[in-house]
């Protein structure tokens, strides 16, 4: 027979607590997935964007008499040299570009975590919730730090790519350099180290505006996610491409001064010319002298319509391998 005995009702302080969940185990360190996809950025970018880049550096690098505009440098490139011509220098950018890429989007990602988990959090950054993500101006100022970091890798490979673009002889034996090797071997030869990173400080001056790229594409990224239904890929592809557009937008004088410094003769045993531009400002003032305002801005046409399609897809594909690595 059951008991008709009632369980008496104990005291709350005899209660005792549910035992607290064990705590989760720290997540698995993935800062190794930022450099993998960024040989997959790198390989996107190259493909869509060296023909843009090319007509760009060479709008950049010579006077208008030689080309009335972007069309007009690719009808001439095509008719004297082939459509190979529109790829020339692209070798170093191909590795430079996979290893750039992983370097810069994979220091971004390591950039963005320490921030979030450092700055951004309290006592440094008291009105900043340590639940919500890194804000925009946090990605900006990561964009800052993986471009200096990407700087000591770019500025031999773009110094190398722009004396190459802007040979014009469709013969070998016209050149200075046969190829991107023979490039390399001749000015380290003749001028060391040093001449191999011609115009690293233009080059960390022009990776800084960065901070408007990764600061726009976080912006736009959240904006897409919160008001429209496009799928993941779709806002990678749209905020890759738009937010390279603000960064070419505030950026490109700076790229035209590094360009006109880059390919300005080393001279010495090279018999390349006579050196024009000793300093950046040097650089800078013969620009406005020549042209005015507006020649700050030769070649943008090129470069904006680039920005879109090459970013894009560039990433597009660094998202999506984002997202697929382990």
């Amino acid at each position: 027979m059951a008991s008709d005995t009632v369980n008496p009702v104990l005291p709350a302080s005899a209660v005792k607590p549910a035992p607290a969940p064990a705590p989760a185990a720290p997540a698995k360190n993935q800062n190794y997935k930022g450099f993998v996809a960024g040989v997959f950025s790198g390989i996107a970018k190259l493909t869509v964007g060296h023909p843009f880049d090319t007509v760009k550096v060479r709008l950049q690098t010579t006077s208008s008499n030689r080309f009335s505009g972007p069309l007009e440098c690719v009808r001439q490139t095509l008719r004297n040299e082939g459509l190979r011509g529109l790829y020339k220098g692209a070798s170093p950018p191909l590795v430079g570009w996979m290893f750039m890429d992983s370097v810069m989007l994979g220091s971004l990602t390591v950039y963005r975590r320490l921030l979030r988990d450092n700055l951004f959090n309290p006592p440094w950054h008291p009105l900043h919730d340590p639940a919500r993500p890194l804000p925009s101006h946090g990605h900006g100022l990561a964009g800052v730090l993986a471009g200096a970091t990407v700087s000591l890798i770019a500025a031999p490979v773009e110094h190398i790519k722009a004396r190459l673009q802007i040979q014009y002889s469709a013969k070998k034996e016209g050149r200075l350099y046969s190829g991107p090797i023979d490039a390399l071997k001749k000015i380290y030869g003749h001028h060391g180290l040093k001449g191999v990173y011609h115009g690293l400080g233009a080059t960390m001056l022009f990776r800084s505006f960065f901070f408007f790229w990764w600061g726009s594409y976080d912006v736009l990224s959240r904006w897409m996610r919160e008001r429209t239904s496009m799928s993941a890929p779709a806002i990678n592809f749209w905020a890759g491409g738009l937010s390279a557009q603000v960064f070419w937008l505030t950026s490109y004088p700076s790229d035209v001064v590094k360009q006109r410094i880059m390919t300005d003769p080393l001279g010495g045993g090279l018999g390349d010319g006579v050196r024009r531009f000793p300093r950046w400002r040097d650089a800078a003032a013969v620009v406005y002298r020549e042209q005015g305002v507006k020649g700050y801005w030769r070649g943008f046409l090129p470069c904006f319509l680039r920005a879109f399609p090459a970013n894009a897809c560039a990433l597009l594909a660094f998202e999506g391998v984002m997202r697929a690595l382990p």
